[in-house]
């Protein structure tokens, strides 16, 4: 029979103690998986009139409760993305990018979907739009 030292009983007694301690971590991190209904995500591209992306264009997101209104610059693919948005709450999006702009668009609270994808397409500003 073969005899084990003592810091070889030292470190099973070591895994044992982490593996009971992973196994007590588990359930926790299920709860914290378990998604929030009153959280959702909007995500999208934004595209010139030929239907190319467009890199550096401004999304703004305004809360139609609040008032508040978010930013963010597209990525090199054109993609957007606001997260942590309420979903009892209605939110108007736009996008402007060199004196071209996109129609406002609408989220509203009715909209279940965790992640609502809205494609923003760049039109030229009218000679009306401009004298605004």
């Amino acid at each position: 029979m073969q005899r084990i030292s003592r810091t070889g009983v030292s470190r099973m007694m070591l895994v044992a103690v982490l593996a009971v301690a992973c196994t007590q971590l588990l359930p926790a991190q299920k709860n914290k998986d378990k998604e929030d209904p009153t959280i959702r995500s909007l995500q999208g591209q934004v595209n010139d009139a030929d239907d190319k992306p467009v890199a550096g264009a401004v999304v703004q997101l305004k809360d139609t409760k609040t008032l508040q209104v978010r930013s963010f610059i597209t990525q090199t693919d054109g993609s957007y993305r606001f997260s942590g948005l309420r979903a009892d709450t209605d939110y108007e999006i736009k996008a402007d990018y060199n004196g071209m702009s996109s129609d406002n668009r609408r989220l509203s609270n009715f909209d279940t979907r965790k992640i609502a994808t809205v494609i923003l397409k760049l039109n030229k500003k009218s000679e009306t739009d401009k004298s605004k």
